[in-house]
């Protein structure tokens, strides 16, 4: 009797303990690329950070949130998506740009932030600014991919493998936007350093969802420091 197997829109037939052993198989390669999914889908993460180790736990109530460089319109939404995260009872988060409008690139008036950080009682600002962009080339040279699957047919086997065994050559551009984010406690004067994160988003869908990506992340580590 032949039973068939049908993975990822391939059918595969085989008999008898062949089954069992295609069955294993086809199970293996879908765990492998599930996995490559999920790495994959984490293109945020962070690559340094740093807490002060004078930092005592010191919970804050009013958070301001500042992005210091970039296009405004994309300034204001992260702003908003991280002070979306940020606000919870207990602790209030305001965007930069609904206290101190900075419609174009301009820097801010030093004299400007202090008023408002103290006019507004602000214990705490968060900072983020893009570092950089890189962009790399990679040259992956086409090459065979050696597969052993047990097939019933030479022509089920033909057509359900000669689309993957081979990749021809191919260049692979990769995008990587790195950002800095900085928590300051101010308390001091000048304010203090509280926190500092660098992360790296590599090949970003879309400013959206880069930003999404990046709020959450930062969000996520300031919770885990008690910080928020």
């Amino acid at each position: 009797m032949i039973h068939c197997l049908h993975r990822s829109g391939i059918s595969v037939c085989a008999t008898g303990v062949e089954e069992a052993k295609l069955k294993r198989r086809a199970l293996l390669i879908l765990a492998v690329i599930t996995g490559i999914v999920l790495i994959g889908s984490k293109s945020t993460k962070l690559i340094f950070t740093w807490l002060n180790p004078k930092y005592t736990g010191t919970h804050f109530k009013n958070i301001m949130v500042l992005g210091i460089n970039g296009r405004a319109s994309v300034r204001a939404q992260f702003e908003d998506q991280l002070c979306a995260g940020i606000a919870r009872p207990g602790i209030q988060c305001s965007p930069s740009y609904s206290l101190i409008p900075r419609p174009t690139g301009t820097p801010l008036d030093m004299n400007d932030l202090r008023d408002v950080v103290r006019g507004q009682n602000i214990d705490a600002i968060v900072a983020s600014r893009l570092v950089k962009v890189d962009k790399t080339v990679t040259y992956i040279p086409g090459q065979a991919y050696p597969l052993y699957p047990v097939y019933g047919t030479f022509y089920g086997y033909y057509g359900a493998i000669y689309p993957v065994v081979y990749s021809p050559d191919y260049l692979r551009v990769d995008k990587t936007a790195q950002v800095e984010t900085n928590f300051y406690s101010t308390a001091e004067p000048d304010g203090e350093l509280v926190w500092t994160g660098t992360s790296d988003t590599v090949n970003p869908q879309s400013p959206n969802k880069a930003i999404d990506a990046l709020s959450k992340l930062i969000v996520q580590e300031l919770q885990k420091q008690n910080i928020i």
